[in-house]
């Protein structure tokens, strides 16, 4: 018996600058490194893996796709469920990251603010 759909273990991200990602994510965001190397560096995030790939070294892992530039704007965001947004809002500010929008009430009923990663990823927080 197949258990797909099942959980995401594992989520990559292409970078262009992965020293300067690495240390966002370390940090900023202050997740524990699960592995690291000179292409990728990847983090525990509660029960999913965030892999940080050099974007050069993404072809091998999904050609014939292409990868997109960065300057080609926003395609997804993430979003984290936390106790109190403001707060978390005012932890990561503390840490230098600035927000793109937030802490707001959305009219579907929840908190939102949302930041974005130095390789162009955002990610939203939400109560």
């Amino acid at each position: 018996m197949s258990n797909f759909p099942g959980p995401i273990t594992a989520i990559t991200l292409f970078v262009d600058d992965l020293p300067a990602t690495r240390e966002f994510y370390r940090d900023s965001i202050g997740l524990p490194v699960h592995w690291d190397d000179e292409n990728s560096s990847v983090f525990n995030f509660s029960n999913t893996l965030i892999n940080l790939l050099q974007s050069d070294e993404a072809p091998g892992l999904i050609a014939p796709a292409m990868v997109a530039p960065q300057a080609a704007g926003a395609r997804m965001q993430f979003t984290i469920t936390v106790d109190d947004v403001d707060a978390t809002a005012a932890l990561l500010a503390e840490r230098g990251v600035a927000m793109l929008n937030g802490p707001m009430d959305r009219p579907w009923g929840i908190r939102t603010a949302s930041f974005v990663d130095p390789a162009g990823h955002i990610w939203e927080i939400a109560s």
